[in-house]
Formats: structure tokens, sequence, C-alpha cells
């Protein structure tokens, strides 16, 4: 979640071409936090949904925080922002990290499975 935070600051002052998917939500509180964050769009399992339905459609507060924590329930580790020239070439940013390939192989297994599902 502190990526989308993280780009819907990089974005706040551009001209509203960009609208911030908050992909792979996978519990309610990313869910509150990406309506907290303003994210335009969501990517929401349908166990999620129902969730978010039972407890009668709660909505964030302005104070709203989410903390990541792991599977063990250990907080996570803060991604901080770090503002970027964005004139310059996309080539000169180093873009690759673990959990970035980790995470769009986990998109694209979530998207085949509801795939799967639908035939």
């Amino acid at each position: 979640m502190d990526l989308v935070r993280n780009i819907k600051t990089m974005y706040e002052c551009s001209d509203g071409h960009v609208h911030v998917l908050a992909a792979s939500i996978r519990n309610v509180n990313h869910l509150l936090y990406s309506f907290a964050l303003s994210a335009e769009l969501a990517t929401v399992p349908t166990t999620v949904l129902e969730e978010w339905a039972a407890t009668g459609f709660p909505m964030p507060d302005q104070d709203f925080r989410c903390q990541g924590v792991d599977a063990s329930g250990t907080p996570l580790k803060a991604i901080s922002y770090k503002r970027l020239d964005l004139d310059l070439p996309w080539q000169s940013f180093d873009i690759a990290h673990e959990l970035t390939t980790k995470g769009i192989q986990k998109f694209v297994a979530d998207y085949q499975s509801t795939l799967r599902r639908s035939a």
C-alpha cells in the first residue's frame, strides 16, 4: 500500500492523465486504504468484497492508516517516498526488484484463475 501511496504522491501535481491501480488487494484493510488514498481503480477478490459487505461497507475516515504485516504478523518496513526527476528517460531508472517480479507473477496467476473459473 506504500507503493500506491507513493505513486499517488508522485503524480499529485500532474495533469490528471494517470489513474492509479491498487492491485492484488488481499484484505479489507487494503481495500479501505486504497479508498483513503483515492486510488482510481482496484483489483479485489470476491472474498474481500463479501467481507466488506458483511461489515456494512465501512469507509475510511481521514485518519485511516494501514500497517502492513507479514504472514507471522510482523510489521513490514515502510517504503519511503523518493522524489525523482520524471523528465529523465525511463531506462535511466533501476526498476528491477525481486518483489516486483513476484508481484507480477502473482497478479498473472490471480487473473488466470478468474479465467479458469469463468470457462
